[in-house]
């Protein structure tokens, strides 16, 4: 009898209609589209309208995964996942009211933060509780709006991150079936916490005296430092994704890398020994969509016709944190809703 795995059943994307270009953003910043695709590969990006919240958006991919993966009435999701780094509010959570907004009834909802990691943090909690027999699906969701917390001066920022979320119904199945997720690989160090993350609202913020600042309700990132950590952490860990599996290079068919920046792809495929063609990019219509990065990238290459069912595909993402982690998967050949 074939082992227990997760298998992917379902997937649905949804960005935010409002599309901004780099020359839009060039009004006010001193920036220009030159300079933005030469050192990001992003020509543009969704952000999402004022009252517009991460739910707002979780729920639209998710319904869609729900229905590319035939899953509808309540009784069919038996747990929901939400992965993301800037919920509708601190308390409650926002994955319960995105299960009853999709009508999931009384389901078990928890939100999972791990920065740009999160969808792939999520896939591996799903496929854990799946293989542990406590659900039989499982609705798994990337959702970001980061308009907000973008500092509308620092072109460090506000020309990198979009708005956006991405969904996958994963299912109990065995590991043989296409769709399987074979293995996943986790890592993390908080000793580099302070290269990313937005400090204002936490208790470390709170529990001090001194008064808060205007930015620090801002993301700040040090993109220069992170780029080695994150070249060298999503390489390290996609080889141990590969071993664990037993596929060499040559064995994958794509790669599926967090949609940070192209530069920092380029760099990943080049240590890891893989052609280029094999590196899915999106990042130049959305940006850096977080935690919604990898399943936004999934849908629209899949939307291209790009993947072939048993298809081998490698997962990698790094995020705040710091955290990383990558997962290796075979093609479905799912259809989009």
């Amino acid at each position: 009898m074939s082992a227990p795995a997760a298998v992917l059943a379902g997937l649905g994307s949804y960005v935010p209609p409002r599309t901004v270009t780099n020359d839009e953003l060039s009004q006010h910043l001193d920036t220009n589209d030159e300079w933005i695709v030469q050192r990001t590969g992003i020509r543009q990006r969704h952000w999402s309208d004022p009252g517009v919240a991460t739910s707002d958006l979780a729920v639209e991919a998710g319904h869609r995964a729900l229905k590319s993966a035939g899953a509808q009435a309540p009784g069919d999701i038996g747990m929901v996942i939400v992965a993301t780094t800037t919920p509708d509010q601190q308390c409650p959570t926002t994955s319960p009211d995105v299960a009853a907004r999709l009508g999931l009834g009384n389901v078990a909802a928890l939100d999972l933060a791990a920065g740009c990691s999160g969808f792939i943090y999520a896939l591996a909690t799903a496929s854990a509780t799946l293989m542990a027999g406590y659900a039989e699906r499982v609705l798994v969701i990337g959702a970001e709006t980061f308009r907000p917390f973008l500092n509308p001066t620092d072109r460090g920022t506000s020309v990198i991150f979009g708005d956006g979320a991405g969904a996958v119904v994963l299912r109990r199945g065995t590991i043989d079936e296409p769709g399987a997720v074979l293995t996943v690989d986790l890592g993390s160090d908080g000793s580099l916490r302070e290269l990313v993350g937005i400090p204002g609202n936490g208790s470390r913020h709170r529990s001090t005296d001194r008064p808060p600042h205007p930015d620090d309700q801002y993301l700040y990132m040090n993109g220069k430092e992170i780029f080695p950590h994150a070249v060298r952490r999503m390489a390290q860990s996609s080889s141990a994704a590969l071993e664990n599996v037993g596929w060499n290079v040559d064995d994958v068919d794509h790669v599926v890398g967090h949609q940070a920046n192209l530069r920092i792809l380029q760099a990943l495929a080049q240590l890891l020994g893989v052609d280029k063609q094999r590196v899915v990019t999106h990042l130049d219509q959305v940006g850096n969509t977080s935690a919604a990065s990898i399943p936004l990238a999934l849908a629209d290459a899949a939307a291209k016709g790009r993947f072939q069912r048993h298809d081998r595909l490698l997962l990698t993402a790094f995020g705040a944190g710091l955290t990383w982690g990558s997962a290796a998967l075979t093609w479905p050949g799912v259809t989009l809703a």
